[in-house]
């Protein structure tokens, strides 16, 4: 075998191991996981553990998460990889390029508080001066905590109006001497009723998209 037919082997290989990652770099790289929380957190507020069923709540994050993340992919295919498809420029530094405007996106939605933890726990002596000097290896750590910090305060606003309409339902059967009935039967219709006239569906993905900028 030939030296370029051991060099395509390698290409792809790696191109292989490259392809088992797409799913943890959807999740770890992208909005997706703020996304997916912040719609579960939806679901168990109207106390409709079903509907809509996981593979529509991944399907629409999924697809919100393209939405939220074209501008960023936008622009990894204009600086990386159609430089690299027309052969300007070789693998090494199409991965360089790439990694700039995501790096943009991830540092605008990390907290400073997370990003000095995990540079505090990466244990460097010289503390990063610029964006530059951060690596990715504490960058994603933290950009992960920070998404998750995010959708759980956005979960709770969510759950207020429905805790609110729950504590009423309760409050007034207990009143009523209904014990026996439980509450979520009556305060399932007007959890939806709410959500519905609200135009729920709306204004979180409204909320969510905003929440990227």
């Amino acid at each position: 075998m030939s030296q370029v037919d051991g060099e395509s082997a390698v290409q792809v290989l790696l191109l292989i191991g490259a392809l088992t990652l797409i799913p943890a770099a959807l999740f770890c790289l992208t909005g997706f996981t703020r996304i997916l929380i912040v719609l579960g957190f939806i679901r168990t507020a109207i106390g409709t553990p079903t509907a809509p069923p996981n593979q529509v709540l991944v399907g629409i994050a999924l697809f919100l998460t393209l939405f939220v993340m074209a501008p960023t992919f936008n622009q990894i295919k204009t600086t990386a990889w159609d430089p690299l498809e027309a052969g300007r420029i070789n693998t090494a530094q199409a991965i360089e390029r790439a990694q700039l405007p995501l790096r943009d996106f991830m540092f605008q939605q990390t907290r400073r508080s997370d990003l000095a933890l995990f540079v505090r726990l990466s244990g460097t002596r010289e503390q990063p001066r610029t964006r530059a000097d951060i690596p990715m290896t504490t960058l994603i750590p933290a950009f992960i905590v920070s998404e998750l910090k995010t959708a759980f305060q956005i979960g709770f606003m969510i759950f207020l109006p429905f805790l609110i309409i729950d504590l009423i339902v309760a409050s007034t059967l207990m009143s009523m001497g209904m014990i026996m009935l439980p509450p979520i039967f009556i305060s399932l219709p007007f959890k939806i009723l709410l959500f519905v006239l609200v135009d729920g569906w709306a204004l979180i993905t409204d909320s969510l998209v905003r929440s990227f900028s």
